[in-house]
């Protein structure tokens, strides 16, 4: 099974939030619609930023505890960017278009 990490964007309350799932796009409803979660429960209007595909759910999990550790708003928004080139660490990340058919 691919695994994937994401980021998702709020703008009623201006935060991202990076997390990791087999669907992020399921994940992403589940976000909008769960408001008893502790941090994305507090606003309904997330939308996906950025997409990456992980080789496995460990991967997925360490790259997402990477870049939640970097507490760095700045590398987050970096990751969003399409033009940006992740590297060091972060360079075996793989982009995914996140744009469904």
């Amino acid at each position: 099974m691919t695994y994937f990490i994401y980021i998702i964007y709020s703008s009623c309350i201006d935060r991202y939030y990076v997390g990791y799932s087999s669907n992020p796009w399921n994940r992403l409803n589940q976000h909008n619609s769960n408001s008893k979660d502790k941090y994305t429960g507090r606003a309904s209007d997330w939308i996906l930023k950025s997409i990456f595909e992980a080789q496995n759910e460990t991967v997925a999990i360490q790259f997402e505890r990477f870049i939640k550790k970097q507490k760095s708003r700045k590398l987050i928004e970096q990751l969003c960017d399409s033009q940006f080139t992740p590297n060091g660490y972060l360079a075996q990340l793989v982009r995914v278009p996140h744009m469904r058919d």
